[in-house]
């Protein structure tokens, strides 16, 4: 059933993001460090940009995996906020 304020409630894998997000700082960190030692500053700041960007994410994903079920819903809680009542 659509309530119609999907993009509102909308929920992501939290637990996903976490892994993806952490993968993404290794190697941003991992090419930092890789482009500093050969001498390209430019796509050694560029890296670590993206490794800013990725902390940043991963602090925010674990906020929200610490708010409990409403960023991380079990299997009994509905991605929607039900409707009550009769029609709008």
């Amino acid at each position: 059933m659509r309530t119609g304020n999907e993009p509102i409630q909308a929920r992501s894998p939290l637990r996903l993001r976490f892994a993806l997000t952490l993968w993404g700082l290794v190697w941003a960190v991992g090419g930092t460090v890789a482009f500093a030692e050969v001498g390209r500053s430019g796509w050694a700041i560029a890296c670590g940009v993206l490794a800013t960007v990725a902390a940043v994410d991963l602090a925010i994903i674990v906020h929200h995996i610490h708010q409990g079920p409403h960023w991380q819903p079990g299997r009994d809680i509905p991605p929607y906020r039900p409707l009550h009542g009769g029609r709008r």
